[in-house]
């Protein structure tokens, strides 16, 4: 099934033209009402008229994480607050979240755009979904809630954690759809397990799954475990939300919502565009936001774009899962957390060196946070209460700046590991291991 025949199966030129006029609107509307983006366009020497085809958004400049962290918080709102229906945020490298913002009229877009991946991936109005994803700030939970609301399903908003509830309520409303990360999806499946209920005997047939990245060999685990399709999608705050790209059921590449997001390739060190088939980072523009528009957000994210139309009817270009980042930022059970986080914490903790690693790893099939730090020799006094203390404090403030609760673990001074070049902070055995 197809949710909008007309947009997502529209002839590609006229998707062109339609871009275009988008494109050069958004261009025009920032230029005037956002102070930051005047002014870079002007110190780059460029104007919204310099536009005269898609290529030419090449020579426009980058918006990257830093700007929006920078203008925290409404700075780089397009309209007045008043008109700010809602507000959500995401972790940024700091304290300071990164705050986007929402109209009434961004909202329906929302809904209408996860409408369509959740059609796409096979949700119909027969279906009950749970949405595992954490309530709140998130963008994830509420745009997927929104979303599927639109198609009719019937919603279980179950939140995130107390797994053995999460299992009675799938078997109780027969839940038909599954909604989270996919590493929650496994540690649910084995707390199923461990109550002695098959999770491939329960009416789950379906995960809408994202947040975080993900192995085909987690996939291909999902659906034995399960019984169900696993479908991937694609998106985040700084641009929308989810609903920017998903999988249909040939599951051969998430359909990208064209018609609102202008999606570049480019190769991430030199910022040159890259043709259809090479892999690079990901740029996203959006060209319908009226609350926060965001001209050529530099995501991290490595991926590739395939134009060809697929087999289920759709014309719409086509991203390929996200493969990895650009920069040191981990996301660990769907959140995001960026090394130099950990680091101003550590700096404020009296007793412990400035020498750390941070080791990620999975628990069954849950992400698991370790921070190694070294102390310092005069606090090393090796009383095990001491250092029992000392490490709690440093987990519960890491536990405030990070919002998951990591281990801590103190080592002896001049234990880790010493570099020549650049310190190796992050061991991420999950890829080591092929885990994600």
């Amino acid at each position: 099934m197809i949710w909008d025949h007309r947009h997502e199966c529209m002839d590609r030129e006229e998707l062109r033209s339609l871009q275009l006029q988008r494109l050069k609107e958004v261009l025009h509307r920032v230029y005037r009402r956002v102070p930051y983006y005047r002014q870079l366009f002007d110190a780059h020497g460029v104007r919204p008229e310099d536009l005269r085809s898609l290529e030419d958004i090449q020579k426009f400049p980058f918006t990257t994480k830093a700007a929006l962290r920078d203008n925290y918080p409404y700075g780089l709102f397009a309209v007045p607050l008043k008109d700010v229906v809602r507000l959500h945020a995401s972790s940024g490298t700091t304290g300071k979240p990164i705050v986007v913002g929402y109209t009434r009229k961004d909202l329906e877009i929302w809904s209408e755009l996860v409408a369509r991946i959740v059609t796409q991936a096979g949700v119909t109005s027969d279906d009950v979904v749970q949405i595992t994803f954490g309530y709140g700030l998130f963008t994830g939970a509420f745009g997927l809630h929104y979303g599927l609301e639109k198609v009719g399903a019937t919603i279980v908003p179950s939140s995130v954690g107390n797994s053995e509830k999460q299992i009675m309520l799938m078997k109780d409303f027969g839940t038909t759809v599954l909604v989270g990360t996919p590493s929650y999806a496994l540690h649910l499946g084995e707390t199923a397990r461990s109550m002695g209920i098959d999770p491939a005997g329960l009416k789950v047939r379906l995960g809408l799954f994202g947040s975080e990245a993900w192995s085909e060999e987690m996939r291909r685990e999902l659906e034995k475990m399960w019984g169900m399709k696993a479908t991937d999608n694609y998106g985040l705050s700084e641009v929308m939300g989810p609903g920017v790209c998903g999988e249909c059921g040939l599951k051969q590449g998430m359909h990208i919502a064209e018609d609102h997001f202008l999606v570049e390739i480019v190769d991430p060190e030199t910022g040159e565009a890259l043709d259809y088939g090479q892999e690079g980072e990901v740029v996203i523009t959006t060209l319908t936001k009226e609350a926060l528009p965001v001209i050529r957000y530099r995501t991290r994210d490595i991926s590739v774009i395939n134009p060809e139309p697929c087999a289920c009817g759709r014309t719409s270009a086509r991203l390929r899962r996200v493969t990895g980042r650009t920069d040191d930022m981990l996301i660990i059970s769907g959140v995001n957390v960026f090394p130099s986080q950990i680091e101003s914490v550590l700096i404020e903790v009296e007793g412990v060196s400035p020498h750390y690693q941070i080791v990620v790893d999975k628990r069954g099939y849950l992400d698991y946070l370790e921070v190694q730090v070294e102390m310092t020799e005069e606090f090393f006094t090796g009383s095990f209460r001491d250092l029992e203390a000392l490490e709690e404090k440093i987990r519960r403030r890491l536990q405030t700046v990070l919002s998951i609760n990591p281990r801590v673990r103190l080592l002896e001074p001049h234990s880790i590991e010493r570099s020549q070049g650049k310190a190796r902070r992050i061991i991420d055995r999950r890829r080591a291991e092929g885990k994600v």
